[in-house]
């Protein structure tokens, strides 16, 4: 339709001159002068970096991008600029990439509370350069899921803990081990009242018994009084129905819980490691009674060793060092059926290195302390596992021992990022979310249910690495598994996916699932989902 016909005003342009095409295009383009850049130098002289009038700018950009310590170290051997002294407060006399490394520790909520000569200290002891303790600090939140939300699936009775600081608890309470003030079992996930303004980053669970660790350092237990033998053992028979603060803790910034049988053991902010009990004929590097509730650090190979996880089995215990030629493994304890990695069964009474990763060429980032076997997750994905390998737990495809560590060749094809051990059995999570597992299938706790009737073979042990299918199916990723780390009780899994949703299956016949089971059934085969958001 024509415009002017229709009524609608015509629009006019102004000011725009008609000139031939051909004077458009011959218009001449500005030169500018050319300059060659020297970020490289030569030979003979230094490199230089454009940014060099304004390098808080450069600073900003480092610490903005959370580098690795890595890079920030390339940096360095790049160009001169990141070498020379930056003439910023706090030390003028550090190079920009220092402190680069220097703020994004600043970041960590446990270098925060820092002094400035517990800080200096915590620098030399990881090697003199504030990259090294980034290193560390980034070692340690890989480890654990510390100041995230977490599950616990602990010898009959559970604990989760959400991405803010609160504690549920539920399932068995015969020791008071929930917290809530009574001794009754909970199947549904309940909330610890007494912890009400405090915010805790991190839960162990054992039998009878429960520890959490508070942003601030501190450590509440509860359940048995006991940090010694607590399995149908004779310590433990005053029960704590509240959480407590632990006293003889009270100067130590902890940061990690791992319980055993026998002993328990404390990993603090700056990487020390300290043993509670289980001191008779120096089995843990010193001589004390069972019933001992005094720490005591665990010296010997480890005594200015910083270490970022350690894990408890049954009767022996792992440490994952940070040291600046890289990550490694000591161990020490009870040596039956090669759980120690050394190569042989002999017992150690000293923290021991586990040699064969350097053999294997393999940088540990992950360990795990099942009752009777140890795995390792590397920084390139692979999976180690050594120790008693009944029921297959070891992934091996048989059940012989291992008393060094094996890589487990069937994972070969998955980039593991998790894994997580109990009473014989193994769980590996992949960088994408995938679940694996191997070992005793009793209680269901694998997650292996493949038949169409729902029963099928769910308690049928698995000597090599299966794909948990029934996780694939909630079509979310999962971040970390837990599963139950003892002899004496039936064993439950828990599966976290990366929303804060919590799925459970196996034994749930004290209401450690958090599920409401039906008359007669005492354990789930698929996972279902617990009611409860850990965001």
């Amino acid at each position: 339709m024509d415009a002017t016909a229709s009524g609608t005003p015509t629009i006019q342009y102004h000011n725009i001159p008609d000139q031939p095409i051909t004077t458009i295009v011959a218009t001449p383009v500005p030169t500018y002068e050319r300059r060659q850049r020297h970020c490289f130098g030569t030979s003979s002289t230094p490199g230089e970096f454009p940014l060099a009038a304004n390098p808080s700018i450069v600073l900003h950009v480092l610490t903005a991008c959370n580098l690795d310590p890595q890079d920030l170290a390339k940096l360095e051997g790049t160009c001169s600029f990141f070498r020379q002294p930056a003439n910023f407060a706090p030390d003028f006399n550090l190079c920009i990439s220092e402190l680069a490394a220097l703020d994004m520790c600043q970041k960590r909520a446990i270098f925060k509370p820092m002094t400035t000569e517990q800080r200096q200290e915590l620098k030399q002891k990881c090697g003199g350069s504030w990259k090294l303790v980034l290193r560390f600090l980034l070692a340690g939140e890989a480890c654990f899921r510390r100041e995230k939300s977490q599950a616990i699936a602990g010898p009959g009775h559970s604990i989760a803990v959400t991405s803010k600081g609160t504690v549920y608890s539920f399932g068995s309470n015969s020791s008071g081990q929930l917290g809530h003030g009574t001794t009754e079992e909970e199947w549904r996930p309940k909330p610890i009242r007494s912890l009400q303004g405090i915010r805790i980053i991190h839960a162990a669970a054992g039998a009878g018994r429960t520890m959490l660790i508070s942003d601030a350092g501190k450590v509440y237990h509860f359940g048995k009084d006991s940090f010694g033998e607590t399995e149908y053992g004779v310590q433990g028979s005053k029960l704590v129905s509240t959480p407590q603060l632990v006293e003889s803790l009270k100067d130590i910034f902890v940061v990690q819980a791992a319980i055993g049988n026998f002993f328990t053991a404390v990993l603090s902010r700056e990487g020390r490691v300290y043993t509670i009990s289980w001191g008779s004929d120096d089995k843990l590097g010193h001589q004390t009674e069972p019933s001992d509730v005094v720490p005591h650090p665990l010296l010997g190979a480890l005594e200015h060793v910083p270490v970022v996880q350690i894990a408890a089995g049954y009767c022996y215990l792992l440490a994952l060092a940070c040291q600046p030629n890289g990550m490694s493994v000591y161990s020490v304890g009870c040596g039956l059926g090669g759980k120690l990695g050394h190569g042989s069964r002999n017992d150690e009474k000293q923290p021991r290195l586990i040699e064969q990763f350097k053999l294997l060429n393999l940088q540990p980032k992950v360990v795990a302390a099942g009752a009777w076997h140890a795995a390792v997750v590397g920084q390139d994905g692979r999976v180690c596992t050594w120790g008693w390998g009944r029921y297959g737990c070891l992934g091996h495809g048989n059940e012989e021992c291992e008393s060094a560590p094996k890589v487990v060749e069937a994972l070969s094809n998955v980039k593991a990022v998790h894994v997580a051990t109990g009473d014989y059995t193994t769980f590996v999570v992949s960088e994408e979310g995938d679940v694996y597992s191997f070992g005793c299938g009793e209680s269901a706790s694998l997650g292996h249910n493949s038949a169409a009737d729902g029963q099928g073979n769910r308690h049928a042990n698995v000597l090599a690495p299966e794909l948990v299918s029934s996780l694939k199916q909630v079509n979310e990723r999962v971040v970390q598994i837990s599963l139950t780390n003892s002899i004496y009780w039936n064993a439950h899994t828990f599966a976290l996916t990366e929303s804060g949703k919590l799925y459970a299956f196996g034994a749930g016949d004290k209401g450690q699932l958090g599920i409401e089971l039906v008359a007669n059934q005492t354990e789930r085969g698929n996972p279902e989902l617990v009611d409860i958001d850990l965001r």
